[in-house]
């Protein structure tokens, strides 16, 4: 077969025709059985070698798309399950993933107007609508960007742009710059930070009280001490909906402090400022609107697959001014504010189509459902709650404000809490192994916790019952193997 015959192939209508037919019912079918539990495995726990050996050895293999697809399937996190509790992350609408068929297959940017005239106004359409939940105006705008992380970094830069004392992003660091967050933020923002160069000393931890909040009384002496230690703070960042508890600071708080010391005030939303949506949530984010900047990915409790993330931000000319630069292959000037070319505001050029997969799932069932989605999870959250504090064995670590929910087996109130730290981790160690459940643990004061996430709206009461049960039932198995534990 020649070169030309070969290339051909690749772009085949009638081949992608045939392989796309029978993929859809192997998807189909793959979720049925995912959704009615009769497929068992949650999570098939192979370790990193064996992983990497077994794709190794498949690319030698002859080419069949269907059975590498199914392969891939099975070999998978299955987050569609609903006894999937691990992870922030979303069990994605169906429509999505054909939406994303789509995109892919016209790979339009939206860098540019021209590379992608669709994908600009979608992404307008969808930021606006964000921005009106959150309760911003007509003065507002956003960028759909790559996730969270990148997220928050562009809007460090431009609090850095409209707060610093001088022009960073032509003259460099004149000064040592800071910016106060939550020691309980997300490792995302100290990773940001110092990409832009703020060291460790930039980034002034504030303790956070008993509810996991941030201590907004301790504000005032922790921007004394940096200023008195030679550190220009130009930035206060929130949390709504903090990444190991799930807790919101108070935003209006925030909001005051930071308007009175002249602070450019940032609301990582990324996790629970999808509560904008919901009628019933929406207090937990009160102050938001009076925040310069706000993060939401859709991707965690919005029903969308990774990674597609709204930045907001309250005066929407800001955020042009901090990519400012020429590049005239592009557009004409980089002065003017021009909405349908986005890489005049944001790192990415090349941008992926994000806001079709947001679009369609809006037009497809309503511009309401994100608000059910976050009603049902925040409510099966206090559901799991409720059920472990109802069992004696078990201990509720806080009482969720989110979705996430953190507590841990307690067989006896006097074990050393070193024992029940080896203890719970060998019950989440065997559930995982099992492949019955997925849920993952952290660390709160020392305390490891059996953490879970509830990001699947089918998950029941049931199943909630079972995990608690099967928690139950490894945790005696451990201890009858080791009685020293106790």
């Amino acid at each position: 077969m020649t070169t030309n015959e070969r290339l051909t192939k690749v772009y085949d209508a009638e081949q992608f025709r045939f392989i796309g037919k029978e993929l859809i019912d192997v998807l189909a079918n793959h979720l049925s059985d995912l959704h009615h539990q009769k497929e068992k495995t949650v999570y098939p726990n192979n370790s990193p070698e064996e992983e990497l050996h077994f794709w190794q050895n498949d690319l030698e293999e002859k080419a069949n798309p269907i059975a590498t697809l199914s392969t891939l399937l099975n070999r998978s996190q299955q987050t569609q399950h609903p006894k999937y509790m691990g992870h922030q992350t979303a069990v994605p609408a169906p429509i999505s993933a054909l939406t994303s068929l789509v995109t892919n297959l016209i790979n339009n940017s939206t860098g540019v107007y021209e590379m992608g005239p669709a994908s600009n106004a979608m992404e307008r359409v969808i930021t606006d609508f964000t921005a009106k939940k959150v309760g911003y105006d007509i003065f507002s705008s956003g960028i759909m960007t790559s996730g969270g992380s990148l997220a928050n970094l562009t809007a460090l830069l431009a609090a850095r742009k409209d707060k610093a004392p001088n022009n960073v992003w032509e003259e460099g660091h004149n000064e040592k710059l800071a910016v106060l967050v939550s020691e309980e933020a997300h490792y995302c923002i100290e990773r940001a930070a110092k990409i832009i160069g703020l060291g460790d000393k930039g980034i002034i931890k504030v303790p956070v009280d008993s509810n996991f909040k941030i201590r907004t009384d301790l504000l005032p002496q922790y921007l004394e001490k940096a200023k008195a230690d030679g550190l220009h703070v130009f930035c206060v960042i929130g949390c709504a909906g903090s990444t190991a508890t799930g807790s919101y600071d108070n935003l209006n708080a925030l909001a005051e402090f930071s308007k009175a010391h002249n602070l450019w005030l940032h609301v990582d939303g990324a996790h629970g400022g999808a509560v904008v949506f919901s009628k019933k949530y929406k207090s937990l984010t009160r102050g938001m609107e009076k925040a310069d900047s706000v993060v939401i990915d859709f991707h965690k409790m919005l029903m969308t697959p990774v990674l597609s993330t709204a930045l907001l931000f309250k005066e929407g000319n800001k955020v042009y001014r901090t990519f400012a630069q020429r590049a005239q292959y592009l557009w004409d000037s980089p002065e003017t504010e021009e909405w349908y070319n986005s890489a005049k505001r944001t790192f990415e050029c090349s941008k992926p189509f994000l806001s079709a997969q947001v679009y369609l799932i809006l037009k497809t069932h309503g511009t309401d459902i994100f608000e059910k989605n976050v009603n049902q999870l925040y409510d099966s959250a206090k559901l799991l709650a409720q059920l472990v504090k109802n069992k004696p064995e078990f201990e509720l670590t806080h009482e969720p404000e989110s979705n996430i929910v953190n507590f841990r087996y307690v067989p006896h109130k006097k074990m050393s809490l070193n024992k029940l730290n080896i203890l719970n981790a060998d019950i989440r160690r065997r559930l995982v192994a099992s492949g019955s459940f997925y849920i993952v643990q952290t660390t709160i004061a020392d305390q490891l916790t059996l953490r879970c996430s509830v990001m699947n709206p089918l998950t029941s009461r049931k199943d909630f019952i079972e995990l608690l049960n099967e928690i139950e039932k490894q945790a005696v198995s451990i201890l009858d193997a080791a009685p020293m534990l106790i």
